[in-house]
């Protein structure tokens, strides 16, 4: 049993890769030392970069199909408008399942600006006097005041009991029979409400609009408009007050996202600015949205979009009405980004082939300079002795 395990283990010895030099034998020369240090530099440099390599985080991208259903849609908007008053710059929404959505007030904050860009007022709501507590009567064909009162809607009565109790349900009234409200002086509760006046009191100021819309994930459009949206046949008109200036839509957008901000994302729109030129109309910005899915290192999952645009102006002289439009529409192809690390398994090969690649390039540089040097110094003992 000896000597055959003998026998394997002399023959296992004869496969050492690494055989050893008796110390005795070792020469030690001043250009191995340098050699050696140099390649320690290396060894550590490139150490470091490929630690910071896997450290750092790479992003695969992959595009898929978005056979999502159902979802919302979630626009984050920052606007300001230098010349328009806030009391009468409405926001509205619709798409193309029908749904709409006319002079949003939820979730939406209006600043009044000065002409210097300075904050002058800012409210949730709208921003506007109260409803009056008692507004014209409709008794016997005469308006009087009454404890039991039901407004007058000046014509624009649905049913023998339909009641404007404030100015804006007289303005609410004429929007859905798709009637202009050009003159609101000549309506009691505008004029109790101070509306006319506090539009007065707004002239030469801007408005800022910021806040977000919840939306249906399909194609639509919101805009920013100088009055009350009327909505007739799937087309916007409005009921412009009679004040010349607030037909001037320059306009910044300071902000303008869907969804969530994720690393890396742009939004095209952020910082925009148009100026107004002599002719007023529309200006209109058609979004294509990308619905987009990110994923962070730690397995956090961020919803959001990204978007391209185009931009056209429409003048009034074809019947476009005042106010900057954004038409977006869904793209169906949606992005997937990752964050991942490099695996470890393929760091660890790098390091093996940098230690062990730097110290064999660095023996066979040194075994040239030592074989050189004792060549060398051959041939200059054999010309003396010549």
């Amino acid at each position: 049993m000896a000597p055959a395990m003998d026998k394997f283990l002399h023959k296992l010895r004869n496969l050492d890769a690494y055989p050893k030099i008796n110390e005795d034998f070792y020469n030690r020369t001043l250009s191995g030392g340098v050699i050696t240090v140099l390649s320690s530099v290396v060894i550590l440099f490139l150490f470091f970069s490929e630690l910071s390599s896997y450290l750092y985080t790479v992003t695969e991208t992959k595009l898929l199909v978005d056979t999502s259903r159902g979802e919302k849609l979630h626009i984050n908007f920052d606007v300001t408008f230098p010349a328009v008053r806030c009391s009468i710059l409405s926001l509205d929404a619709m798409d193309i399942s029908g749904e709409q959505h006319l002079d949003i007030r939820h979730n939406i904050i209006k600043k009044r600006i000065d002409a210097n860009g300075n904050v002058i007022e800012a409210k949730q709501d709208g921003i506007g006097a109260p409803k009056i507590e008692k507004p014209l009567q409709k008794s016997g064909g005469r308006l009087e005041h009454n404890e039991h009162y039901c407004g007058s809607c000046y014509g624009a009565e649905e049913s023998d009991d339909h009641c404007c109790n404030s100015c804006e349900e007289v303005r609410d009234a004429y929007k859905k029979k798709g009637w202009a409200l050009s003159n609101m002086d000549l309506i009691d509760q505008c004029r109790r409400e101070g509306y006319i006046q506090r539009v007065k009191d707004e002239e030469g100021e801007g408005c800022n609009i910021h806040g977000s819309l919840e939306v249906n994930k399909v194609a639509g459009n919101f805009h920013f408009a100088t009055g009350k949206s009327i909505h007739q046949a799937t087309i916007f008109l409005a009921d412009l007050i009679s004040f010349q200036d607030n037909y001037n839509i320059s306009h910044r957008i300071n902000k303008l996202s869907f969804g969530d901000h994720f690393p890396g994302l742009v939004n095209p729109l952020d910082g925009v600015q148009w100026v107004q030129g002599p002719n007023h109309g529309m200006y209109q910005y058609f979004i294509k949205v990308v619905p987009t899915v990110y994923t962070t290192l730690w397995g956090r999952v961020i919803y959001s979009n990204q978007y391209s645009v185009t931009e056209h102006f429409k003048s009034s002289e074809f019947g476009a009405i005042p106010g900057v439009f954004f038409f977006y529409d869904i793209n169906p192809i949606k992005v997937n980004f990752k964050e991942e690390h490099v695996p470890f398994l393929h760091f660890l090969t790098n390091i093996c082939a940098i230690v062990g690649g730097i110290f064999t390039v660095a023996g066979i540089v040194d075994s040239f300079v030592y074989y050189g040097k004792r060549t060398l110094k051959k041939k200059m003992e054999i010309g003396k002795h010549g």
